[in-house]
């Protein structure tokens, strides 16, 4: 759902720009609760493992393909601020060196593919959470439930833009039901995705799902009188002993970032995604700009020059998911230590 330059007015472009701005700075306030010293590098891989699934398109109907979004399952493994963070970072990229996603669209795809998918996949598996009995199938249905319903309401959100300052001829109604029909299957695609990545870190390493915390063991706590009470841990911190090393799961998980992104990524469908296939089917495309960074050496994920096409799909994917775990880890990084500084400030504070 990478909208290109061209499709809404520079009004409309403006204002998401600056609300994705706004919630970005929101965000970043947020992610300090949500990141400590083994989450930071997690959310890295995140943002990685967004990348380069992004890349594989599935086919959901005839002539028309989905790829996953990523907002909610970003927000089940690393908590909804960092996911929103994480996404950003995927889309930043994308533009910048891959020449997808309009400049000028940029502030609305951050909203529609960081902000909106976070926002309503966390919310949703929360409430799923809630409702189900306590428990990893909980975590897992909650994971598909909200990663599914995040999809529509993202092409929802698109829709009312385009109602408001949409550059097209076009209904507002017909472009609602072609991208909520579409959506709705790339919704299925992306929900089966993320279950079944939440479930596979579950399997692994449950103390590095934020949103299985629940499911951490109750804290016995002994009073001076020899009294008993139960906390629940909460926060990043609360995760067994036994899965404290990150390295060899981080290692594991970058290889397959990097699988997926530099070999996978040569047989994804190769038919439009949801938008793509709209916009082709009603009109939406004439109103496409090219793009300013289309000459780019990495454009359309792949390598100038590099005449073999499945070495150069592999070598732009993995060049991507190098360069999203680096400046995706610096990012957390940054935002990790200046929580460490403020805390280890505050009492020198208190005392002045």
């Amino acid at each position: 759902m990478h909208v290109p330059d061209g499709f809404f007015t520079a009004s409309v472009s403006i204002a998401a720009g600056v609300a994705a701005a706004g919630g970005v700075a929101v965000c970043l306030r947020g992610a300090r609760r949500e990141l400590d010293d083994r989450t930071a590098p997690m959310a890295g891989l995140v943002a990685a493992f967004v990348f380069a699934a992004q890349m594989l398109n599935f086919p959901v109907a005839a002539g028309t393909s989905g790829h996953l979004l990523g907002g909610a399952l970003a927000a089940v493994l690393v908590g909804p601020y960092t996911a929103v963070l994480a996404v950003t970072v995927v889309l930043l990229i994308q533009a910048l060196l891959f020449a997808d996603g309009g400049l000028t669209a940029l502030g609305v795809n951050i909203v529609l593919m960081a902000i909106v998918t976070a926002v309503v996949g966390w919310a949703v598996f929360r409430l799923v959470v809630r409702v189900l009995p306590r428990g990893r199938p909980a975590i897992v249905a909650g994971s598909f439930a909200g990663a599914l319903v995040s999809v529509p309401a993202s092409a929802l959100v698109f829709t009312l833009l385009f109602w408001i300052g949409g550059t097209a001829p076009i209904e507002v109604g017909t472009v609602a039901a072609a991208m909520g029909g579409v959506h709705v299957l790339i919704g299925i695609g992306e929900g089966l995705i993320t279950a079944l990545t939440v479930s596979s870190v579950l399997a692994v390493r449950p103390d590095l799902v934020y949103g299985a915390r629940s499911l951490a063991t109750p804290l016995v706590l002994r009073t001076p009188d020899g009294a008993t009470t139960t906390a629940e841990p909460s926060g990043p911190q609360a995760a067994p002993a036994r899965t404290r090393r990150l390295a060899p799961f981080g290692l594991a998980a970058l290889a397959v970032s990097l699988l997926l992104a530099g070999v996978v990524s040569f047989y994804a469908s190769g038919d439009p995604d949801g938008l793509e296939r709209v916009a082709e089917d009603h009109g939406l495309n004439a109103a496409e700009q090219e793009h300013n960074l289309g000459g780019s050496p990495l454009a359309d994920y792949g390598v100038a020059g590099v005449e073999n096409e499945r070495l150069s799909v592999g070598l732009a994917g993995i060049i991507g998911v190098g360069v999203t775990v680096a400046v995706g880890g610096a990012v957390f990084y940054a935002a990790r230590r200046r929580t460490r500084d403020e805390t280890a400030g505050t009492p020198d504070r208190a005392h002045a």
